[in-house]
Parts: structure tokens; sequence; C-alpha cells
């Protein structure tokens, strides 16, 4: 999904990438592949959906930076705006999306104490993961909220082995150090890029000073001369 978001940003807002910071994500991914794709097998009706939920959630993302950036708003202001939207259109859309997929409506599910507990601890849990995907992205940026959410992934993998007795292969463990190598790259990356383009804004800006007072020197000098030539004629 990084390299997804990275091309649209592109796209849409023309936003373009070094090359250190291409080959950390590339390096992201290919951790995250190595330690979390095993069996390959693609269909007609997956292939379509993981497209839809690609594109539809790079694009999601992507506005939330540009809408917070544009706006000049906060995160949970934002949140607060787009929250009851999409509450709205999962209840309208959702059912008729479950009943294509599975051939059930919901209605006809039997619910139970422990069913309805669960899903009282499922919202509650996105809304966690909402505010944080509003806080990340309007602090850096959406491949940046990209990269750090793939330590979800190797957080997900280690706890399934200490609390679960989940099997942990040297393919897994290479995988997440890759991931992490990647993780780490991209970090000093963007910490290069934010000190490049804090040194170019200090040049800018003397720069700008510079000529300021280079104008204001030539006001001056115009000014007096032009007092002389009127003592002169008064003389």
């Amino acid at each position: 999904m990084i390299p997804v978001v990275c091309v649209m940003e592109w796209i849409l807002h023309n936003k373009r990438y070094s090359k250190l910071v291409k080959l950390s994500v590339v390096v992201v991914v290919v951790g995250v592949a190595i330690c979390t794709v095993t069996d390959v097998k693609v269909n007609a009706k997956g292939f379509v959906c993981a497209c839809v939920a690609i594109f539809s959630s790079s694009l999601q993302q992507i506005l939330i930076g540009s809408q917070q950036k544009k706006y000049s708003i906060g995160s949970f202001e934002l949140l607060s705006k787009t929250a009851p939207i999409q509450a709205l259109s999962l209840l309208l859309v959702g059912p008729f999306v479950d009943y294509l997929l599975s051939g059930k409506f919901i209605v006809n599910y039997t619910m139970s104490s422990g069913c309805f507990l669960f899903i009282l601890l499922s919202c509650a849990l996105a809304v966690f993961c909402n505010i944080s995907q509003y806080l990340c992205i309007g602090r850096f940026s959406a491949v940046s909220f990209q990269v750090i959410g793939h330590m979800k992934t190797v957080c997900i993998l280690t706890l399934g082995w200490l609390l679960f007795d989940s099997a942990m292969t040297f393919k897994n463990v290479s995988g997440m150090i890759v991931a992490i190598v990647g993780m780490v790259i991209y970090s000093w990356a963007m910490e290069l890029e934010k000190q490049s383009a804090k040194a170019l804004s200090t040049v800018k800006h003397s720069l700008t000073e510079e000529e300021f007072e280079f104008l204001k020197e030539g006001v001056e000098e115009t000014t007096h001369s032009r007092d002389v030539e009127l003592g002169h004629t008064k003389a």
C-alpha cells in the first residue's frame, strides 16, 4: 500500500521523494512481505476487492492530510466532521456488501451477549484507531503513517510468539529485521529532508533580507541626493 500512497501523492499533489526515502520504502515493503506472505492465490473477486480497498484507503489517508493543511484544522475537528458520514455510509451500504460476499443478511444473525460485547469492543478500538490515524497523518504524512503502521505487523508476530506460542521461523525473524531496518532508514531520510528544507528556508530568508536592505539603502541614497539637489537649487 505504501507505493500506491506515494504514487497518488505524486499525482494529486506533485509531491516528490528523495532516493533515500524511496529506498527505505522498498526495504520496508520487502521486509513485511518476507515475514507475512506465504502462499499466494489470486482470484478475480479477491483481486478486485483488494484493489478497491487499497485505492480507497490510500485516497482517504491522503485527503486527511491535505484537508487538515488546506483548512488549517486539527485532527479531532476533522474527525468529528467525517466520522458521522463514515458511520452513515457503513450503515447503509454495509449490510448489502455483506450479503454480496456471504449471501446472508446481518438481520438474520442471532445476536448474543458475547457477540454484542465484542461488537462494542471492536467499535471502541476503531475509534482509537481513527484518532491515532488522524493525529499521525496530520502531524507527519500518509506515507509516514503507513511506515509506522507496519510496526504493528512486527508487534503482532512478536506478541503471537510470546503469548500464544505461535511459530517463529527464520523467515519471520529475517523479515521483521529487514522491515525495522527500513523504518530506521526512513526516519533518517525524513530527518535529512527536514534539515535540508530548514537550511533552504534560512538561505531564502537571508537573501530576502539582503534584498530588502539593498532596496532600503537605495531609497535612502535617492532621498539624500534629492535633498542635496533641492538645497543647491534654493541656494
